[in-house]
């Protein structure tokens, strides 16, 4: 299924959703921030506009959605009812007005966060969503969602042993969730996300990711999908925006960041194991992609 690929490539690129604070509100609010990357806003409970460069007009957040900002400088975000200013709002860390008002009525709840990418990561993600990606928790794709982001929530007002390990992981989850619901709602534009979903490529993706060393042609990869080498190359393109054979060096490139990363592999095993003819072979793609050579990476990565 694309969510068993999905969780399985969050491990591979290491992807992290990472919950920074937020807030609970009752009345006129505003809060404004500089923001760089990949930044999520989720409201809990009650309704907020979000406004951000590059983005026509505000965009509205009702109960259980999520704003998925990607590589934005700034945003805004403001709601409440009620005569008079609005108030600024600066998101707590340790969501202490969320504690104090968050089960009451007429409040707007809101959580923010980051999301940590490696370059693999950014490669992939980054290149895969659009400027802001707004994902429905009212959708039927969004069930999931919204049980992540209660369970979220409870944990950070409820003030229990072990919360701080617990919001790590359910900010884990609830980038998890989000980034399937956007998938199961939305038009993806062409890229890494968007292939996972594609249940026509599904099983030449499939063999690429199975046995990434082996020399795979167009020809066994379009048989594998039932279409024919120029049906099955422009398509997948088309849903990746690369090539089938410039993404599978791309995913060889990331296993081998991985095993670099966290493995001791000789770089002429590794070489070997992921199809290349030879070590000095292996070595030039890889420096070609990432910029400086596989020992040079992996002293850096390991800070060595």
């Amino acid at each position: 299924m694309a969510a068993d690929r999905l969780s399985e490539a969050f491990d591979l690129i290491e992807v992290r959703g990472v919950v920074s604070g937020g807030f609970a509100v009752r009345g006129p609010w505003v809060s404004r921030a500089a923001v760089e990357g990949l930044k999520f806003t989720a409201v809990v409970s009650g309704r907020a506009r979000l406004t951000t460069d590059g983005v026509e007009g505000p965009v509205e957040l009702e109960p259980g959605d999520v704003a998925v900002l990607n590589d934005r400088s700034w945003l805004r975000i403001e709601g409440g009812t009620g005569d008079g200013p609005r108030q600024e709002i600066v998101p707590d860390a340790d969501f202490t007005s969320a504690r104090l008002l968050g089960g009451d009525r007429g409040t707007d709840v809101v959580v923010g966060g980051h999301v940590d990418l490696d370059p693999a990561g950014r490669a992939l993600l980054v290149h895969s969503l659009p400027p802001l990606a707004h994902v429905r928790g009212s959708a039927a794709a969004g069930a999931n969602l919204r049980g992540s982001l209660h369970r979220l929530f409870d944990e950070v007002t409820g003030d229990r042993m072990g919360a701080a390990f617990a919001i790590r992981q359910h900010g884990q989850l609830l980038l998890l969730e989000v980034l399937r619901a956007y998938a199961g709602q939305a038009g993806l534009p062409p890229g890494w996300l968007r292939l996972l979903t594609e249940e026509r490529l599904r099983p030449a993706l499939d063999l690429i990711h199975a046995d990434p060393g082996r020399p795979w042609g167009l020809r066994e990869l379009a048989h594998a999908a039932a279409m024919s080498r120029t049906t099955f190359a422009e398509r997948f393109r088309t849903v990746a925006g690369v090539p089938p054979l410039t993404y599978l060096h791309r995913w060889r490139m990331l296993l081998a960041q991985r095993a670099l990363r966290d493995g001791d592999a000789p770089v002429a095993a590794l070489a070997a194991e992921l199809g290349y003819a030879s070590a000095s072979a292996f070595s030039t793609a890889f420096k070609r992609e990432a910029g400086e050579s596989p020992l040079r990476y992996r002293h850096r990565a390991r800070g060595t």
